[in-house]
């Protein structure tokens, strides 16, 4: 669907002149376009997003969130250099609210944007593996302590492996796209794997806090330092575990082959990505995590990587409802990647709780 964004900018408090909007990023699930302005005679760049309310049913919550979020962050991040690089900023519309609604229903919102930093669909090295980490384990950190009242549940259960394990029986009884005979291996695997849904819900871990989509390219790292510098697309900020970041920072870290690689032989865990995501990540998160959370660790990677894997397989299932797909068989392939790399994890899960161990 094509939007005016031009009109749609006139909504927000950014002065200037606008010159061009194009499709930015490669999120599966908000519209992101990058709009340039000039001002006082320079080119100054912003993002607008629509919030997908099919996905996100309360934006009005969501943005609440993200404003207390970004707020606090910027708070604890005062007297920093570069505060405007290390946060996102929410641009507020004329009226006051950090978002737009246009005459369609579409809800809105805009941000700085972020300069001299991007983002990565594969990590490259460990040393970036370390760097996402950290800025993760430091965003957890920076939020142990915001004020209440609780956050809003954007999606509720979003990582309850249990509800996701229901909703793919529901997906398979039902079998309204006729598709279960294309997946019977991964049915039967998923099948398989159903005890250990249960394991971190029934494990009394603390509420925390937790961005609860970490993946790799959520992170912008920064073009001359190679540091995180900032924690990007926080729909899903909202209380939750800090297992289940850590756990798809390994989903999306640890593996060489993209979310929807087709040849599985290139899927697997490269311990040298996980040892640099641990000792990342407890850089900054060891300041407050507990005993029982480190030591489930490595096995959260496998955790939410099944989770995700359910996921894919049910929204193919479904009749790819959720997830935009670009081509047959999109959401069958990303489920694939993941329950290959569930397969590498528990090759080497011992090996990972010893090195968690020794940190």
């Amino acid at each position: 669907m094509k939007y005016n964004l031009q009109t749609i900018s006139s909504q927000f408090q950014i002065a200037g002149e606008f010159l061009t909007a194009q499709p930015y990023g490669s999120g599966h699930i908000n519209d992101t376009f990058a709009a340039t302005y000039r001002q006082n005679g320079r080119e100054v760049r912003y993002i607008f997003q629509r919030i997908n309310h099919v996905v996100f049913k309360n934006p009005v919550a969501l943005m609440e969130n993200v404003q207390r979020v970004t707020a606090h962050l910027r708070a604890k991040l005062a007297g920093q250099p570069d505060i405007d690089r290390r946060t996102l900023t929410v641009i507020p519309a004329r009226d006051g609210l950090a978002y737009h609604r246009d005459d369609a229903g579409n809800y809105w919102r805009v941000y700085i944007f972020i300069e001299k930093a991007k983002t990565y669909d594969t990590v490259e090295s460990p040393a970036q593996a370390f760097a996402a980490a950290q800025a993760f384990g430091r965003f957890q950190k920076l939020l142990t302590d915001l004020p209440a009242p609780r956050l809003h549940d954007t999606i509720p259960d979003f990582h309850n492996t249990p509800k996701r394990f229901a909703a793919l029986e529901r997906a398979l009884a039902a079998d309204a796209h006729n598709r279960a005979h294309l997946a019977k291996a991964e049915i039967a695997f998923a099948l398989a794997h159903k005890p250990m849904t249960s394991v971190l819900i029934d494990a009394g871990l603390p509420e925390r806090i937790t961005h609860n989509d970490t993946k790799f390219n959520n992170v912008m790292l920064d073009d001359a330092t190679g540091d995180g510098i900032c924690v990007i697309d926080l729909d899903t900020v909202m209380p939750g575990l800090a297992l289940y970041d850590f756990g798809d920072q390994v989903r999306t870290t640890t593996s060489p082959a993209k979310e929807d690689e087709r040849d599985l032989s290139k899927v697997g865990l490269q311990f040298s990505m996980f040892e640099a995501l641990v000792r990342g990540y407890l850089s900054e998160a060891g300041e407050f995590l507990t005993p029982a959370e480190r030591g489930y660790l490595a096995f959260s990677g496998k955790l939410i990587t099944f989770t995700i894997g359910l996921r894919f397989l049910t929204d193919f299932l479904s009749g790819d409802v959720y997830f935009k797909i670009h081509r047959e068989g999109h959401n069958l392939d990303r489920c694939r990647t993941q329950l290959r790399l569930v397969e590498s994890i528990e090759q080497q899960e011992d090996r990972m709780n010893k090195l968690v161990a020794t940190i």
